[in-house]
């Protein structure tokens, strides 16, 4: 006879299937960001704020002088080094392997940092004070649409997150491009020039058929440093750093990439994604209520974000895919595209940065 569970542990087990795979994952951010959005709109404000923004008492990295900067910095640095992972290997042995598969994610892309930008301009052209902060909506808050786009499990075709993940990678480097450019007082050179050694050095490990994983990882701080104290945001180290992995498979029929992606899958959903968000979702709600996102420059961000992405991403894959230049994702329908368009629209902890 086959013994009934208690109840405790059917709840358990079905608490433990909630939180598994990337549905959990994304469930888990939703919950932390909800539980920031409470935190900075109640008396636990002085408390939440204190926490990641006051200074530590020490730090091994001065640039990193409270927790906020070590979770966006620095923790940030390896979910893109993951993203960047499955990028290259989508890049080399998958759907992005062809030049006509890479175009309609790049374009979506463009469009869908030049529209909402153009939405900004258009909705405080009234303040020109206002008008300097016309990329704050051109940027995709990739942790986050990636956990929503999680929360929809196996009912997406695959090639659906890959094309998301490329978009908002474009889309995030094009914003760190246009913040080292436009926003940053003064980009040091010589870190900078630094930086570009070390990621040839990173080049140089693959181009020599290195598989040590400690050697990338050694190198890949030493880049990430560099461009710490460069003046450009050191998460754009991630990305760098993971296309010089080797996916190739060594003499025991390994691949370095692989494992590095296996490895920092678990430790990016359930530790850093949520950790960044928590930190970055409490956000004070204006006093004024529902009145104080009439103001120009709210309504701008929310626009540009809202309508914004979706006519520029939405827009060019239609535009794309009408006239030849390029063809939409295996098995995508055009509400699934739509739906990537308003994730896509998700920028508010990337415009923080």
């Amino acid at each position: 006879m086959i013994a009934r569970r208690r109840p405790i542990s059917r709840i358990a087990t079905s608490v433990a299937r909630l939180f598994h795979g990337e549905a959990g994952a994304g469930l888990i951010l939703i919950v932390v960001a909800a539980a920031a959005l409470i935190a900075a709109n109640s008396g636990a404000a002085p408390a939440y704020h204190a926490l990641f923004h006051d200074p530590l008492g020490w730090s091994p990295i001065a640039k990193l002088a409270n927790l906020h900067l070590w979770i966006n910095d620095g923790l940030m640095a390896v979910f893109f080094f993951l993203i960047g992972l499955e990028i290259k290997r989508e890049l080399l042995d998958g759907d992005l392997s062809t030049a006509a598969q890479r175009r309609l994610p790049i374009t979506a892309a463009l469009a869908g940092m030049a529209v909402p930008a153009v939405v900004f301009v258009l909705m405080t052209r009234g303040d020109p004070s206002l008008q300097s902060g016309w990329a704050v909506p051109a940027a995709t808050d990739i942790a986050f649409a990636v956990g929503v786009l999680g929360l929809l499990g196996q009912r997406l075709p695959p090639s659906l997150r890959l094309f998301l993940l490329t978009v908002a990678i474009v889309d995030d480097l094009g914003a760190v491009a246009i913040i080292a450019l436009v926003y940053t007082a003064q980009v040091k050179l010589g870190w900078l020039l630094a930086g570009a050694g070390f990621l040839g050095l990173l080049a140089a490990l693959n181009r020599f058929g290195v598989t040590r994983g400690w050697a990338y990882a050694l190198v890949a701080f030493a880049l990430w440093y560099a461009v710490l104290h460069s003046g450009v945001h050191a998460t754009v180290a991630g990305v760098l750093a993971a296309l010089c992995v080797p996916l190739k498979l060594d003499r025991q029929g390994d691949s370095l990439l692989l494992r590095m992606e296996h490895a920092l899958a678990p430790l990016s959903a359930y530790f850093v994604v949520p950790l960044f968000g928590f930190a970055n979702a409490g956000v004070a709600l204006p006093a004024s209520g529902v009145t104080g996102f009439a103001a120009a420059l709210p309504l701008g961000i929310a626009l540009g974000l809202f309508l914004g992405k979706q006519l520029g991403i939405l827009g060019a894959i239609l535009l794309a895919e009408r006239t030849g230049f390029a063809t939409r994702p295996a098995g995508a329908s055009t509400p699934h595209l739509w739906g990537v368009a308003l994730l896509c629209g998700i920028g508010f902890t990337m415009s923080l940065f």
